[in-house]
């Protein structure tokens, strides 16, 4: 989807675990009773079974921050909310707003910018390259987590012919100047297409790129993100495919499914459908090992009375479930056992974008940071104090099973999580001292399944949650000197597990 603003991996930058560090400090006397006067005989008895998560890496759940509108919420608080009330470890920036870059500064939250198209002709001479990303880039990093640079967003599908003979080029450019910034392993450069790309899609297996532009542009492009190791952007969208007759197909509810005969695949989503064909038109030119992934999809939760399939409950059935299923571990028909890194369009409401009303209404928040429906994207403790503006439940099954939703309430078993105001640096030092005790942190480093958001707080949350679980549970064992509270609220997500 157009945006009217626009046309390696993430590591730990926040804190590094030790997990058989000393205590790097002296617990008050909240914390010496819980900490000290059952540990040494417990843990040598609960060590060896603790809790081990085993599982594919999580895929990551992103979120489109657009900013077409006047009444939305500071860049500090909105990265201030989704810190430490979502699950969300990554957004989609349509410019590179400096007021937004420093919002998201020590947040660890990972960034991706978007030049705007019409800049891309100018970004070809290796000067302006150079201080677009002097200017852009460097005063930034590393407080906040750039992680790429996209370069416009769905320039094909413009018609533009300067835009589009001048994409590569500006591509190779931009990443010259990274190189030049001793910044090209740390940032990569990339491009969000629209399915527009494809000139057959149907059966998925026989999806191809569009005559003309698969030789002199697409080729040349795929060529380019190999060499860099950065992933194919595509931006499907179901929601502009279905109609009454599949529209459970595309909110992935139950439905009949489509055949595709020439490989004998039963699809049960449209989502899979539409990645599949992406894939099968990268295979025919021998780029199947790349990478995809979903810069943007998501539905709107109003629109005009002749649109299908338009509300609150229709949002939450699509983007809840397109959540759970990207992350499973499942994959596509084509391409089993993946994640997907995935940016949900969009974070707000936009009151000021052009077109259809459901152009306004993509949004998972409304700009009071309410949800306009749920989907398990808040925390527990967002969740009780946080007012619900439409009840849009996720009912229907999906291809895969479903994993623990962090809604899950119970009414005998509790969890230990961060209280909202505990500093990242009191939760930094709960890391800290718990790893340092012995404690199996492996589900929070790096490709564990509780590793994103890599953020302080949500790996607090896992390990502050592990002690109180370990030790006898009592209230007490969860205070870690006044930073910790109890919640009924199961906080697992993903193949990220509490117990």
């Amino acid at each position: 989807m157009p945006h009217p603003n626009s046309p390696s991996s993430s590591k730990i930058h926040l804190h590094h675990l030790h997990p058989m560090a000393s205590p790097p400090f002296t617990p008050s006397h909240h914390l010496l009773l819980p900490y000290f006067s059952t540990l040494p005989t417990f843990l040598l008895l609960i060590l060896p079974t603790l809790i081990q998560i085993q599982g594919v890496n999580g895929g990551s759940i992103g979120v489109n921050y657009g900013t077409v509108a006047d009444n939305l919420p500071p860049p500090s608080k909105v990265a201030a909310f989704l810190l430490d009330n979502t699950i969300i470890d990554r957004v989609r920036l349509f410019d590179a707003d400096p007021d937004i870059l420093r919002a998201f500064a020590h947040t660890g939250i990972s960034v991706s910018i978007t030049i705007p198209n019409d800049q891309i002709p100018r970004l070809v001479k290796p000067n302006f390259a150079e201080e677009w990303i002097k200017f852009n880039i460097q005063p930034y990093i590393p407080a906040t987590n750039i992680i790429r640079v996209l370069v416009g967003n769905e320039v094909l599908s413009t018609a533009n012919k300067l835009l589009i003979a001048n994409l590569v080029p500006a591509m190779q450019s931009l990443h010259t100047a990274l190189v030049e910034a001793s910044l090209d392993r740390r940032i990569q450069i990339s491009t969000p297409h629209s399915l527009g790309i494809l000139s057959n899609s149907t059966p998925p297996s026989t999806g191809r790129f569009r005559q003309g532009y698969d030789t002199h542009v697409i080729k040349p492009m795929l060529s380019f993100l190999r060499e860099t190791n950065s992933p194919l952007m595509v931006n499907p969208y179901p929601f502009f495919a279905c109609t009454a007759e599949n529209l459970d197909y595309a909110l992935f509810r139950p439905n009949p499914g489509v055949f595709d005969s020439d490989l004998g695949i039963l699809y049960t989503n449209m989502l899979d459908a539409q990645l599949d064909a992406v894939y099968s038109a990268m295979k025919s030119m021998n780029f199947e090992d790349l990478d995809i992934v979903i810069a943007e999809t998501g539905w709107p939760s109003k629109g005009d009375p002749s649109q299908v399939g338009v509300g609150p409950k229709e949002a939450a059935y699509y983007n809840g479930n397109l959540m759970r299923h990207v992350v499973s571990g499942k994959g596509t028909p084509l391409m089993p056992n993946r994640t997907f890194e995935t940016y949900i369009f969009a974070l707000f409401n936009e009151n000021l974008k052009p077109g259809p009303v459901g152009e306004r209404n993509f949004g998972l928040f409304e700009p009071d940071l309410t949800p306009v429906y749920e989907i398990g994207i808040l925390r527990p403790t967002a969740q009780s104090a946080t007012p619900r503006a439409h009840q849009g439940p996720v009912e229907g099954p999906i291809s895969t099973p479903r994993s623990p939703s962090r809604s899950t309430v119970s009414e005998s078993k509790r969890w230990c999580v961060p209280k909202t105001e505990a500093s990242v640096e009191a939760l930094q030092r709960n890391i800290d001292y718990v790893c340092g005790l012995g404690l199996d942190c492996g589900p929070i480093q790096e490709n564990g399944p509780c590793y994103a958001p890599n953020t302080v707080r949500g790996h607090a949350a896992y390990v502050m949650n592990a002690y109180f679980q370990a030790t006898e549970g009592k209230e007490f064992d969860c205070d870690f000197d006044q930073t910790g509270a109890l919640t009924t609220v199961d906080p697992s997500y993903g193949k990220c597990r509490y117990w």
